[in-house]
């Protein structure tokens, strides 16, 4: 009988199931697109129960699969989109507004209060996160302030708060488990990473009480069974990772140096510290890599806010094309850009800028100008950005040899090459290209002892293709000088 487990990727713009074989290879994947709602300028909003509608879904899709297959499922792994805010109420499971999303800026001005009672150097190194809107921290504090029930709720003791890995968990478990892990709590703004804690001086600041919080626990460990009504019988839950981890444990990124780039709505830089916490004078993040048996691995961490949602706006606003992979042709026609920039700031910036107010610019634009070269300059901007993470790495010592890369992007060749010119660096593509719903595969077999160790994982990772740099030191410095000044455009402040 084959065996399987079942990998759930709750992601920004959709929801996905996967499953894998014991060998890392995904059989079989089922994937539902849900709402996104931009109610003011700089808000993003999901709506919870849409998210666990499209969830269930697509499990249900997967069961059938195994079954079809004849195949038996050991157990799930759980990993989503990070810092995405959810409060609901505790006797009836109901949210009591909508999930505030990761891209979202409504708290800046907040933000900006908080920087002023110069709170950075409190917050920085207790959480590794700088003082922005982007984390769950802040998001839990507009509800609250915001929403009256939720206020009354807490007071009651009837709130609870969860990233959408909680959420999802305790509607599996039927509210039996209110749980995340270390790597989801680690981008709350509110969890001290060195005492792998709830920080109580931080809730004390955003008046957020304790007991909303849920229970920390390592990446790899029991959360709990899905309900029979759910799934039909149940599943045990034994890994969840934030979706940035899940893509560095499912790319085998598990030696000090070792480095992982992931193109998907956003693109994530995550380099592996080790048992060491590395705080970045440069304005990158420090965060939880993974946490197994209790002993936690770091990394520094740059987050690039817009690369697949800018094809996704040249596709779904501009109507450019239809599907994602006809940019691969558009940018390949052109033998070169140009001269023309998208700066794509259309929530901010991320690192190392984090602009909260800057957005999006195009420059360079002529009569000649056509929807080629906005398609190649959104392409491109990516590549820039990820070049701007890699300089404020070198600045904090760090000089990463080999990216390994992932998501959607990536599957474009010439995005591939271009990213590996731009940087300077050997580019690895794997032959799994579902690197995040790997990774938390990978933990949820670790769990129950199907993979032995990490280097048990490791041997699972297989290259698809390689790229090298092949660019002229002089072509790579004009482009870059060309970005800086596009950048400058979009720091309005």
């Amino acid at each position: 009988m084959r065996k399987f487990i079942i990998s759930i990727d709750a992601g920004t713009t959709s929801n996905r199931s996967i499953l894998f074989d014991l060998k890392g290879k995904p059989v079989f994947s089922s994937q539902k697109e849900f709402t996104q709602y931009f109610p003011k300028s700089g808000w993003v909003e999901h709506d919870p129960d849409e998210i666990w509608r499209t969830t269930v879904k697509t499990l249900k899709d997967v069961i059938q699969k195994a079954k079809k297959l004849r195949g038996k499922i050991l157990n799930i792994g759980i990993t989503n989109q990070r810092e995405t805010t959810v409060l609901w109420d505790k006797r009836t499971g109901k949210p009591v507004y909508n999930a505030i999303v990761w891209q979202d800026r409504r708290q800046e001005e907040f933000c900006a209060k908080l920087r002023k009672q110069n709170k950075d150097t409190m917050i920085f190194n207790k959480t590794g996160l700088l003082i922005d809107s982007y984390f769950s921290g802040t998001k839990i504090k507009w509800i609250l302030d915001n929403v009256p029930k939720a206020k009354k709720l807490m007071n009651s003791n009837q709130l609870l708060f969860g990233t959408i890995d909680s959420f999802l968990i305790w509607r599996f478990t039927k509210g039996k488990v209110h749980a995340t892990d270390a790597t989801n709590a680690s981008r709350t703004m509110i969890y001290n990473i060195s005492s792998n804690k709830w920080d109580d001086a931080i809730l004390k600041l955003l008046n957020i009480k304790k007991h909303i919080l849920p229970e920390v626990k390592d990446c790899a460990d029991n959360f709990g069974q899905t309900h029979s009504s759910i799934t039909g019988k149940s599943i045990p839950i034994n890994g969840v990772v934030g979706d940035q981890q899940a893509a560095t444990i499912g790319q085998c990124c598990f030696e000090p140096g070792s480095l992982k780039s992931t193109y998907g709505t956003g693109a994530f830089v995550l380099l592996n510290t080790g048992s060491k916490k590395i705080y970045s004078k440069n304005r990158l993040l420090t965060t939880i890599a993974y946490r197994i048996k209790g002993k936690t691995t770091y990394a520094m961490e740059g987050s690039i806010f817009i690369a697949g949602a800018g094809v996704q706006w040249l596709r779904d606003r501009m109507k450019f094309f239809k599907k994602a992979p006809e940019t691969e042709k558009i940018v390949k026609s052109l033998s070169n850009n140009n001269d023309i920039y998208l700066v794509p700031a259309f929530t901010g910036l991320g690192a190392p800028y984090w602009d909260a107010n800057a957005r999006g610019v195009l420059s360079g634009i002529t009569r000649d100008t056509s929807p080629k070269e906005i398609v190649r300059a959104t392409i491109e901007a990516v590549a820039y950005q990820t070049f701007d993470l890699f300089e404020a790495m070198k600045h904090d010592g760090l000089r990463p040899k080999i990216v390994k890369v992932d998501g959607g992007m990536v599957m474009n060749n010439w995005f591939s090459q271009f990213l590996s010119d731009i940087v300077n660096v050997k580019v690895l593509r794997p032959e799994v290209q579902e690197t995040t719903a790997l990774g938390a595969a990978f933990m949820a077999g670790l769990q129950i002892g199907v993979y032995k160790s990490l280097k048990d994982i490791s041997k699972n990772w297989h290259l698809d293709k390689k790229f090298l740099p092949k660019m002229k030191n002089k072509s790579r410095s004009v482009l870059i000088k060309g970005w800086e000044k596009a950048v400058k455009r979009a720091l309005i402040n």
